[in-house]
């Protein structure tokens, strides 16, 4: 039976995706709390990595080598810096790039790469799951839509390890990396998923415009719980597919 790793930034998405799986079991492992399961033929095994670029490429390393995934998927909240996109928006990671670090240098060793992405089959099949939720591709659309039209969009996303709020971190986020949105994981995961030959999936829903600090992001209760509703959603959705196709 395949396996598809799972993991989030936020434990209420962690703890949605549970009440979805057959036969569960949980474990602490390497500092994580692992949730496994069955679903829909497939094997999933879930965890909460934390912020940061060393937590999330520790949490992917973990379930790599001791669950042999054939797949990670990770879904989390990211600041917006595309001025298309709104909140609760979603960006597909086609390409994951590092904000504050010297990628020549990470290049220097294997895999020799100084941008990351999400595999190609796995943001056709993300891509296509948002369609049929009702977001509409927002590369098609020649001006921005009003809020409360939900969008997806196939991008960039930027990942470092400090909060990006206010005009001079978000700017020099845009110049240096060109991003749609900005978060503190993504790149790592999509590094460490690489360097083992492992098919990776990166989303990211739109939680602020970089004009937030962190505690007024987590003081937005309601906002935090259906974000976290729609992005197990979503990411249940996408392994579905994933079973699919086996």
């Amino acid at each position: 039976m395949a396996t598809i790793a799972i993991i989030g930034a936020l434990e209420k998405e962690i703890m949605q995706i549970k009440e979805e799986l057959s036969d569960v079991c949980e474990a602490r492992e390497a500092g994580l709390t692992v949730v496994s399961g069955e679903l829909d033929g497939l094997t999933v095994v879930a965890t909460t990595a934390g912020m940061g670029t060393v937590n999330a490429a520790a949490a992917t390393q973990h379930l790599i080598s001791k669950y042999a995934p054939q797949a990670v998927v990770f879904s989390g909240i990211a600041g917006g810096l595309n001025p298309k996109l709104h909140i609760d928006d979603v960006v597909i990671g086609k390409r994951l790039r590092y904000l504050d670090t010297d990628t020549a240098l990470i290049a220097e060793s294997a895999p020799g790469l100084e941008e990351f992405g999400s595999t190609p089959a796995l943001v056709d099949i993300a891509a296509d799951v948002l369609a049929e939720r009702g977001f509409v591709d927002a590369s098609k659309n020649a001006v921005a839509s009003n809020e409360g039209t939900k969008q997806f969009l196939v991008g960039t996303i930027a990942t470092g390890n400090r909060f990006v709020t206010g005009a001079t971190m978000r700017n020099d986020a845009i110049e240096a990396t060109h991003a749609d949105c900005v978060g503190m994981e993504g790149a790592a995961i999509a590094h460490v998923a690489t360097k083992n030959g492992v098919d990776c999936l990166v989303l990211r829903a739109i939680s602020d415009n970089c004009d937030e600090a962190y505690d007024a992001i987590c003081e937005r209760e309601f906002d935090l719980f259906e974000y976290a509703r729609v992005a197990s959603d979503i990411t249940l959705d996408i392994v579905r597919r994933i079973a699919a196709a086996q």
